[in-house]
């Protein structure tokens, strides 16, 4: 395990620098100039010339990046052009909003899904199968932000049950969460009940019947642990794409959190900041994916030698 462990802990540096690379070079590939923006549209050619040359972007691209990567080093994600505010200080004011909204979508896609997809799993080709596996295709095709917003008009403007906008209180929670834990429920639902099918189909399984246990020890005690691995993968990677998720869903509901501070930066050119936020987020993914695998490594310890 200890070998294991420091095979994956020494290509997470690599890992990141090669998405740092990526994330800087993909910025600077985005129409317009952020020179221009901060300057001002009247200002003079010697006017964005000279604020080029204060932002760092007459430099090389190599030069940019390694001084951009020197600053991460320390800690330094640099300064937003548009609120001149160190970027770590916004991102940590936004951080707990994005956090908060991501944790209680996934546990709420866990706590319905893994449970939708053993149901679905024990009465096979039944209406509770047909059932769980409709909600689930539905909830995988419908678009998030459509959701989103029909869930505002239901809620907040129909009924007034729910705040409309932003985090006022827990109620500002709901509504987010929901329409966060939608996708990832159903990806959750559909390869529960997959890896279900498959351990079931097992001889032991039929064994463990013969013996005479309750169906509540043979699903859950011998069926589902075995077919955890593939479920826990699919629970880790779904974290990341949560984050992901959240940049629109933060969007509609008008969420102060780091995806709707990422929205606002592209759309100003705010390279600091849009650096800053991918490469937190992504360090986030590739940290929960580290955790998916090591504890996959534990339930299986046969993966450790592959």
């Amino acid at each position: 395990m200890k070998a294991y462990l420091a095979k994956k802990l020494i290509a997470f540096p690599v890992i990141l620098i090669g998405v740092s690379m990526l994330i800087f070079v993909s910025i600077r590939a985005l129409p317009g100039d952020p020179a221009r923006l901060m300057a001002g549209p009247e200002a003079t050619q010697e006017a964005v010339d000279a604020m080029r040359v204060r932002l760092g972007l007459d430099q090389p691209l190599v030069a940019q990046y390694l001084h951009f990567a020197g600053d991460v080093l320390h800690g330094n994600l640099g300064v937003s052009l548009q609120s001149q505010q160190p970027v770590t200080q916004e991102i940590a004011e936004r951080m707990p909003y994005t956090l908060m909204l991501a944790v209680l979508a996934y546990f709420l896609a866990v706590a319905v899904g893994v449970p939708a997809g053993m149901i679905g799993a024990v009465y096979r080709n039944r209406w509770p199968d047909f059932g769980v596996m409709l909600l689930a295709i539905a909830g995988a095709s419908v678009a998030n932000f459509w959701l989103g917003l029909m869930a505002m008009n239901t809620f907040s403007v129909n009924l007034g049950w729910l705040p409309l906008l932003g985090a006022t209180s827990w109620k500002s929670y709901i509504l987010p969460s929901v329409t966060l834990a939608v996708l990832p429920m159903a990806v959750m639902a559909r390869m529960t009940r997959s890896s279900m099918l498959d351990v079931l189909s097992e001889d032991y399984i039929r064994t463990a019947r013969a013996k005479g246990l309750s169906a509540t020890t043979v699903y859950c005690s011998h069926a589902f642990r075995n077919a955890l691995i593939p479920i826990v993968t699919i629970v880790a990677l779904n974290f990341g794409s949560l984050i992901g998720g959240a940049v629109v869903t933060e969007s509609v509901f008008n969420w102060p959190g780091i995806g709707r501070l990422l929205v606002d930066s592209v759309r100003y050119r705010d390279y600091p900041v849009i650096q800053g936020v991918a490469l937190v987020a992504v360090c986030g993914v590739v940290v929960m994916n580290l955790l998916g695998e090591l504890l996959i490594a534990f339930l299986n310890p046969k993966i450790r030698f592959d």
